[in-house]
């Protein structure tokens, strides 16, 4: 299920409004008309192609999990370009784009390998995991702090430590495995995924940073190149 909040802001306003009257537009209001219109297009196209696909490999490697993925566009203007995979209460998938990244990216294979990438989290389980992760840490460190003597807030900071340590322990791996399964996703859709994973060449690059959240964007991109090889099934 596809939701269109927003799609009226990326189309325009004026391309959504029922008036008759004529619109007068500015030579550069048409050309940023026209870019926010083609990205709408893409982004509607590229939904309808990959989204079936990802909910065929989550049945087929995830049969007891909800593969109905609902995917939704955050139409505030003032948020940064980002896509993001989270579950409702009733834990059903939901992928949520953007307007900055629906408009960030430069064509519709990239769009559809960070589909295929946020999909891929969902069907692997990594939520689910990383909470988890989050709570063992918390569990180790809280009752390691116990036990040395502390207590009251010192335990809380220790307990909050350990579950963002634990959060953050397998999240490069995390996103490596996303990266190879929604590389599988995106090419079984019909689109490039070598072509796709360029958008990394345009993010800033986290590096290997100790605990940090994302691999370095050029093993990213080496990895998105062995699926396509063959090299990771």
């Amino acid at each position: 299920m596809l939701r269109f909040a927003g799609l009226c802001l990326l189309l325009g306003l004026a391309a959504c409004s029922t008036a008759t009257s004529p619109v007068v537009q500015s030579p550069r209001q048409g050309t940023v008309q026209a870019a926010a219109d083609r990205a709408a297009r893409n982004f509607v196209t590229v939904v309808e192609r990959v989204a079936p696909v990802a909910e065929q490999e989550c049945r087929r490697r995830a049969p007891t999990t909800n593969c109905n993925y609902m995917i939704l566009i955050d139409d505030r203007l003032d948020e940064p370009s980002n896509a993001f995979q989270t579950v409702d209460q009733t834990g059903r998938p939901m992928i949520i784009f953007t307007l900055a990244l629906i408009a960030e990216v430069r064509n519709q294979d990239e769009l559809a390998f960070v589909l295929g990438h946020e999909a891929a989290h969902h069907i692997l389980g990594h939520l689910t995991q990383t909470a988890q992760n989050a709570q063992l840490g918390a569990l180790v460190l809280g009752n390691l702090a116990a036990a040395s003597g502390y207590s009251g807030a010192v335990v809380e900071s220790a307990a909050a430590l350990g579950a963002e340590v634990g959060a953050r322990q397998f999240s490069k791996a995390f996103e490596l495995e996303a990266d190879a399964l929604g590389a599988v996703i995106t090419r079984r859709a019909g689109y490039d995924p070598v072509v796709g994973a360029a958008f990394f060449a345009r993010i800033p690059d986290p590096g290997d940073e100790f605990l940090g959240t994302h691999p370095p964007n050029a093993e990213r991109q080496a990895t998105v190149q062995r699926v396509v090889a063959g090299q990771i099934p």
